[in-house]
C-alpha cells in the first residue's frame, strides 16, 4: 500500500492547482521540454553544497521499497546508486548510464546488457553482471514497485561473462529500458544487505553521510567515481512542505534545485527567469470511480453518464480560473502519444438519458464523492456535485482530513465511490502504468475495472517494438476507454524540474528524476 499510495500521492496531490497558462486543448503556453535555456556558463567551479528540495520526503533508501520516481525519492536514489540506463526526455530516447550498451534482438525479445569498465560500488566491490542480476533478483523477491510486471515479462538473466547480462523476455518488449533507468535499473552492491541489515551502498556519484528520514539526506561526492569526481563536494536532499515555500526559497537562494508540481509557481519561476525542464505525464487529473459490485460505478451507463455531465473546460474555472490543463482524451496534443481519437464528449442530455436508464433497473441516483480538506480538492469537489446533480444524480462529498486518509480508503479499504486520482503516464513508457493500473487483477487495481477487450489491447501494446505501432494501440485504447470508461479524465498536470541560473549540469531522466553527477553551481 505505502508504494502504491506514493504514486497516487505523487501524481496528483497538486493535479488542481491554479496557474497562468490557457488549456492544453487550446494552444497551452507550457510545453514539454527546457524552459530559459542557459547560456554557455564558462569553466565549472569546482566545490560546495547543492540543495535540492523534492516533492515529498525520502523515508527509504532501498530500491525495493520505494517508488523510484522523480516525486518520491527517485532523484535521491539515483545519486546514491545511479542507474544503468537513462531516458532523455529531449531526444526522447534512453541512453547508457551505468551500462555501455542495451541493444535487443531483432524480435525485442532478448536485449543485451553491456556494462562500462572501471565500474565499482562505492565499498570498492566490483560492478559486475552478477552484482546486476543478483540486485534485480532481490528487487523482485523482496516485491519492489515494478516488481509484478518484470516477472511476468521476463523469464531469466544469463551472465555469460563478468560485464554482460542478457535479458530473455517472454515476449517482445521495449518497456525494460523504463525498468533499467528506473527501480530494477538502481544496483545495490552485494555487501548492502546483511541479514537484516540494509546499508545504501551503490555505483552512483554519492555517498551516505546522513539520512534522518522525513527530514533530510545529505550525500558526499566519491573521488572515485567512475565518470570522474563530481563538481560538488556534497548533495543535501530536503522536502519543504508546500509548492509556494519551495518556490520562495528557490528565489532566494535556500535551495538550488527542485521539483514542483504546481502550476502557480510553476508559471511564476518561469517567468522569472529559472531554468528547467517541463514535463506533461499524461492522465495527470482524473477520477477513479468505483466499479466493485453494489457501487454506482459498476454500472457502465453510471459511469457513461458521469462523463457526459462533468465538463473539463467548466471544473478549470472553477478550481483553476481557467488557467490549467483541462481535456478528456488520454493524451492531449503535449505528448507525443497523441492521436485523434475524439474523446467521450459532454452532453448533459445524453446524461440524463443514461442516468434514467440505470435508475429504471433500480438505481436510486445516488453516489458520493471522497476528498480531502484542502482548498483546491474542494473546489474538485464542489464542482463535480454541482454538474452531477444538474443532470440527476444525488451526489454527496464525503471528506477526510488527510492524504493518509485518503490513500488508506482507496487503497487498502477500497471503501469509495468516486476520488480525485492520476496516474501520471510518462512520455518514455506510457505501458506500464496503463498495465499495473487497468488490466483486469491488476496489483494497483483499485477500481476493479474488468474488460477482456481492454485487456487483449493492453497485451498488444506491451509488445509493441515501434512508436508507431505504440500509437495503433493507443488510439484503440482510447477508443475503447470512451465505451467503458475505466475512468474520468479531466486533463493534466504539469511538473517542473527547477534550478537556479547559477546552477549547471543537472541532467533529466524518466518522471522527473535528476542526475547531479556533472551538476555544479557557481
Amino acid at each position: 500500500m505505502a508504494i502504491t499510495a506514493s504514486v497516487f500521492l505523487a501524481s496528483c496531490a497538486d493535479s488542481s492547482t491554479g496557474g497562468d497558462g490557457e488549456s492544453a486543448e487550446s494552444s497551452s503556453s507550457l510545453e514539454i521540454g527546457m524552459v530559459n535555456k542557459q547560456a554557455d556558463p564558462g569553466t565549472p567551479t569546482k566545490g560546495g553544497t547543492l540543495t535540492f528540495s523534492g516533492y515529498s520526503a525520502v523515508t527509504t533508501l532501498d530500491p525495493a521499497k520505494a517508488q523510484v520516481a522523480g516525486a518520491t525519492g527517485g532523484t535521491e536514489l539515483s545519486a546514491i546508486y545511479d542507474v544503468l540506463v537513462r531516458y532523455d526526455p529531449i531526444e526522447q530516447k534512453f541512453v547508457p548510464q551505468l551500462a555501455q550498451s542495451l541493444e535487443p534482438s531483432v524480435d525485442s525479445k532478448t536485449w543485451t546488457l553491456k556494462l562500462r569498465d572501471g565500474v565499482t560500488f562505492s565499498d570498492g566491490t566490483p560492478f559486475d553482471s552478477k552484482a546486476v542480476t543478483d540486485s534485480i533478483t532481490r528487487y523482485v523477491t523482496n516485491k519492489g514497485a515494478q516488481s509484478n510486471l518484470w516477472a511476468a515479462k521476463v523469464a531469466s538473466m544469463d551472465t555469460p561473462d563478468a560485464s554482460t547480462v542478457v535479458f530473455n523476455l517472454v515476449d517482445p518488449w521495449t518497456g525494460i529500458q523504463s525498468m533499467l533507468a528506473t527501480g530494477p535499473g538502481l544496483i545495490v552492491a552485494p555487501t548492502a544487505q546483511q541479514g537484516e541489515t540494509f546499508t545504501p551502498i551503490g555505483a552512483g556519484a554519492f555517498t551516505l553521510e546522513k539520512f534522518a528520514p522525513n527530514e533530510e539526506l545529505v550525500l558526499a561526492a566519491r573521488p572515485d567515481y567512475y565518470g570522474g569526481a563530481p563538481m560538488i563536494d556534497k548533495l543535501k536532499l530536503i522536502s519543504i512542505v508546500g509548492a509556494q515555500p519551495t518556490a520562495e526559497a528557490l528565489e532566494t537562494g535556500g535551495i538550488d534545485v527542485a521539483y514542483m508540481r504546481t502550476l502557480a509557481p510553476i508559471l511564476d519561476l518561469i517567468e522569472n527567469g529559472n531554468p528547467g525542464f517541463i514535463d506533461i505525464p499524461s492522465l495527470g487529473y482524473i477520477s477513479n470511480v468505483n466499479m466493485a459490485p453494489g457501487r454506482p460505478g459498476s454500472d457502465v451507463r453510471v459511469r457513461q453518464a458521469i462523463a457526459f455531465a462533468i465538463d473539463p473546460e467548466t471544473l478549470n474555472t472553477r478550481v483553476n480560473n481557467g488557467k490549467g490543463l483541462p481535456g478528456q482524451v488520454i493524451f492531449q496534443d503535449t505528448s507525443r502519444w497523441h492521436n485523434d481519437v475524439a474523446p467521450i464528449g459532454v452532453d448533459p442530455a445524453k446524461a440524463k438519458e443514461l442516468l434514467g436508464q440505470a435508475k429504471a433497473d433500480g438505481y436510486d441516483g445516488r453516489i458520493t464523492f471522497l476528498s480531502i480538506q484542502e482548498p483546491s480538492a474542494q473546489a474538485t469537489a464542489l464542482g463535480v456535485q454541482a454538474m452531477l446533480n444538474a443532470v440527476g444524480f444525488d451526489a454527496q462529498i464525503e471528506y477526510v482530513t488527510s492524504s493518509g486518509d485518503l490513500v488508506k480508503r482507496l487503497y487498502a479499504d477500497r471503501d469509495f465511490d468516486m476520488s480525485t486520482g492520476a496516474l501520471s503516464l510518462s512520455e518514455a513508457d506510457p505501458f506500464e502504468r496503463l498495465y499495473t493500473n487497468n488490466k483486469t487483477g491488476a496489483k494497483n487495481n483499485i477500481t476493479g475495472y474488468s474488460d477482456a477487450e481492454m485487456d487483449s489491447l493492453l497485451d498488444e501494446l506491451g509488445i509493441a517494438t515501434t512508436d508507431e505501432g505504440k500509437k495503433a494501440v493507443l488510439a484503440k485504447i482510447q477508443e475503447r476507454a470512451n465505451e467503458t470508461v475505466p475512468w474520468q479524465v479531466w486533463g493534466n498536470a504539469p511538473m517542473l524540474d527547477v534550478w537556479n541560473k547559477n546552477v549547471h549540469g543537472v541532467q533529466q531522466s524518466m518522471d522527473g528524476i535528476m542526475l547531479f553527477d556533472e551538476a555544479w553551481k557557481n
